[in-house]
């Protein structure tokens, strides 16, 4: 199984320690697709020419992510400031996202980088990859795409995106059970085949073409809750398409995202902010 993730990469900046990790949705993803088993996992995104984005690439490439296709661009990379609570729940403070060169600047697919997709399986995206102009062009891949929270997507939101999906991952915490259930039907209608729910604390929800699965959380030493669900997203994708058994992929996916809350970061690789130059 081989995976490429398309998007976002930022640097999390934990304020309170003065300590800077890589991370962002896609990058995550691919992270933990190839810490699963994946034969081969790319990232394809912006990244700036500072020395956050050097660590971001650093990281990527200790983690045997192919990024022969990353953008390179003059400014500065996102950062997004973070801190965290007594339980280990990351708080969002702000982020550079004015300024950053991702927010500046649009990725745009050739047909060189559509070459490069078509060596792998599936393609993940997420609201925050700034990539739903280039859906149709890879409306012949697999596609995973994670609309995060209720308050990033809408019923429009969904007509948009969803006919060009196979794998739609919501964060629910804040849903309840009717609405968990009302949100798998309009999605199922819209054509994706698998629909999952992360709930934190509370198990998951996959329904698979109409048929709903439980996964309870697995129990972890919580220090950092950050890139647990995109832990959960990667490894349930390379498990699920190399074996086609929800089951045993929710199961390794659990067990990815227990890992995860375990440690600092998205995925390791913290740096004191200062000492970058």
């Amino acid at each position: 199984m081989k995976l490429i993730a398309i998007g976002d990469n930022v640097v999390d900046f934990y304020e309170n320690l003065g300590i800077l990790y890589p991370g962002g949705n896609a990058v995550n993803v691919a992270v933990a697709s190839k810490r699963a088993g994946a034969v081969s996992s790319a990232y394809l995104g912006i990244i700036g020419n500072d020395a956050k984005a050097a660590h971001v690439t650093k990281s990527l490439l200790s983690e045997a992510i192919d990024i022969s296709r990353l953008r390179k661009v003059y400014g500065e990379n996102g950062e997004a400031v973070i801190t965290l609570t007594k339980e280990g729940d990351r708080v969002f403070m702000g982020t550079n996202k004015g300024i950053r060169v991702q927010s500046l600047l649009r990725l745009a697919l050739g047909e060189q980088d559509l070459d490069y997709i078509n060596q792998y399986d599936v393609v993940h995206m997420s609201v925050n990859s700034e990539t739903d102009h280039e859906l149709p062009k890879l409306s012949h891949k697999e596609i995973s795409f994670d609309f995060s929270t209720s308050n990033r997507w809408d019923e429009k939101y969904l007509k948009k995106i969803c006919p060009n999906v196979d794998f739609a991952f919501f964060s629910g915490s804040d849903m309840t059970m009717k609405q968990i259930k009302e949100l798998m039907k309009n999605v199922h209608e819209l054509g994706v085949k698998i629909v999952g729910v992360t709930r934190g604390e509370k198990p998951a929800m996959f329904s698979e073409f109409g048929k709903v699965y439980e996964q309870d959380p697995l129990e972890a030493k919580v220090i950092d809750t950050m890139g647990a669900g995109d832990s959960f997203i990667g490894t349930f994708l390379t498990a699920y398409c190399s074996d086609k058994n929800i089951k045993i992929a929710l199961n390794k996916a659990a067990k990815a995202a227990a890992t995860t809350c375990e440690c600092n970061g998205a995925f390791g690789y913290g740096i004191e902010k200062k000492t970058l130059v």
